[in-house]
């Protein structure tokens, strides 16, 4: 059977899926592929295998012959579960595998931010570094600082482990509302996000809750870009209201916001959370075999619709 991969992916995934004895057609290239490309790709494929940044909706999944959609992410807020289902057609994710590469990341941008890494970074570049000076790029201590976490799953628990061992206070919300975020965000010297994007989690920091952060705090984004309004969370840095933020998530992938392009208070990765070797090579053969189970008409391990 014919399996579409949308991106390169580790070669142990595309020969998991041959051993298989499917036939397997690779998209390259450096951009995302366009619903148009996936349209006239698609047809004739048993499988299809996506990257995150691809909108995998009804008019995609009603592909005749499609018989499973094997996601190369844990996150599966751009596939259309209901039609999924009502279509007949297998959902699938990579759990799990990712979590340390994406804790170590949340923990690499909160100490980038808190301790203003890229601004010292670009200072010295363009020839502004003129000595040691007691006043120069004063950050925050994290012994003593407390982080709030949204979202207590894995990768939300693997980073508690880490920011505790740097002797911060943790603080945890699974509450996507009400008096428990409310606290969180009260209390919360960094915020650090790991929810899945839902409707509920759509534009869970927008102004008012951003505006009940503690004065001078830190906003960690390694979830999904529009769980923060970025409109307003560009208001709130331009207002002085926040200390910074770190993102490795983007509402537009891979457009970013323009006014956080322009801060020098912002720390911006290019959607980086599970990149490392390993982790890759993990997400590619979770989804091969997620897709070979399907089509061998066996229960696949990771099935989510």
């Amino acid at each position: 059977m014919r399996v579409l991969v949308t991106q390169e992916i580790d070669p142990v995934g595309e020969h998991l899926l041959r051993q298989a004895g499917h036939q397997v057609e690779v998209r390259a290239g450096p951009a995302p592929i366009s619903p148009d490309e996936l349209r006239r790709r698609l047809p004739g494929a048993a499988a299809l295998v996506p990257m995150p940044t691809d909108r995998i909706d009804a008019a995609v999944l009603a592909t005749p012959g499609l018989r499973v959609v094997a996601c190369h992410s844990v996150g599966v807020d751009h596939v259309d579960l209901d039609a999924a289902r009502r279509l007949g057609v297998a959902v699938t994710n990579t759990p799990g595998v990712l979590t340390e590469a994406t804790a170590d990341l949340a923990m690499a941008l909160l100490l980038a931010v808190a301790r203003r890494l890229g601004e010292g970074e670009r200072l010295l570049r363009r020839g502004d570094f003129h000595g040691w000076r007691p006043t120069m790029l004063r950050g925050l201590d994290l012994r003593g600082a407390t982080l709030g976490i949204v979202g207590l799953g894995r990768i939300g628990r693997a980073v508690a482990e880490r920011a505790r061992a740097f002797g911060m206070t943790v603080r945890g919300c699974t509450s996507t509302g009400g008096e428990p975020l409310s606290a969180l965000l009260a209390h919360s010297d960094v915020l650090s996000l790991h929810c899945p994007l839902t409707p509920a989690t759509h534009h869970l920091l927008r102004a008012e809750p951003l505006a009940a952060m503690k004065r001078g705090a830190l906003v960690i984004n390694t979830a999904r870009g529009a769980v923060i309004d970025e409109d307003a969370l560009a208001d709130a840095l331009e207002a002085g209201h926040l200390g910074g933020a770190g993102l490795d998530v983007h509402a537009a992938e891979p457009a970013v916001h323009p006014r956080l392009l322009r801060r020098e208070d912002v720390v911006l990765l290019p959607h980086l959370g599970s990149a490392t070797w390993q982790t890759r090579r993990a997400m590619a053969e979770r989804a091969a075999q997620n897709a070979i189970a399907v089509l061998a008409g066996q229960p696949a391990p990771d099935r989510v619709a």
